[in-house]
């Protein structure tokens, strides 16, 4: 999905300007750069990786600076396929603060501000963790966060909201997880 050397090119699948609906930013303004790609296939994904424009690191800043704010939420598919030194350098050149949101199955080598994991399936490979996600579907969420580096913040996410109660009885009896809702879902936005 991309080329090599200096005219390398990301698979763009959107770019968009929101709220960050989930996690730690909830409600934060912010510049969406989502990647098409992925080397996982969950069935509540919403992403078409089918559907992609190849882009220049010289377009994608010149896109994503024409919006007010300078938070920037990398995502996906698994955006870590394609991230690398030479976005995320451009990007801190013009004044963006990085977020990225990945499946955890590749290492965080880049000098990226603010990593959120949301582990899917194994292997894991992140050596990285500012912020452990996991949409809750009653599985053992104390394992997967007990075989990753330790987190600053864990929230779980009720699955496409269909188990709320379920994820907010869980929370209240394992108080070191918080909860996360896809408010932009809530109030239907993007």
């Amino acid at each position: 999905m991309s080329l090599t050397g200096t005219n390398k090119k990301y698979a763009v699948n959107e770019i968009f300007y929101s709220l960050q609906g989930e996690g730690y930013f909830t409600g934060t303004a912010a510049v969406f750069l989502r990647f098409s790609g992925c080397n996982r296939r969950c069935d509540f994904c919403d992403t078409n990786h089918s559907a992609f424009t190849l882009m220049s690191t010289k377009q994608i800043i010149s896109l994503l600076t024409a919006y007010p704010t300078r938070h920037i939420v990398i995502t996906g598919g698994e955006p870590m396929l394609q991230v690398d030194d030479n976005l995320i350098d451009a990007l801190h050149s013009a004044g963006f603060f990085i977020t990225v949101e990945t499946n955890g199955s590749k290492r965080i080598d880049c000098n990226i501000d603010w990593v959120t994991c949301s582990p899917k399936t194994a292997p894991l490979e992140i050596n990285r963790i500012d912020e452990l996600k996991i949409v809750y579907q009653s599985q053992d969420v104390e394992s997967i966060k007990d075989s990753l580096p330790e987190a600053r913040h864990y929230f779980l996410q009720p699955c496409s909201g269909i188990n709320t109660a379920e994820t907010v009885a869980y929370i209240k009896s394992h108080p070191w997880w918080r909860l996360s809702l896809q408010t932009h879902k809530l109030i239907d936005i993007p």
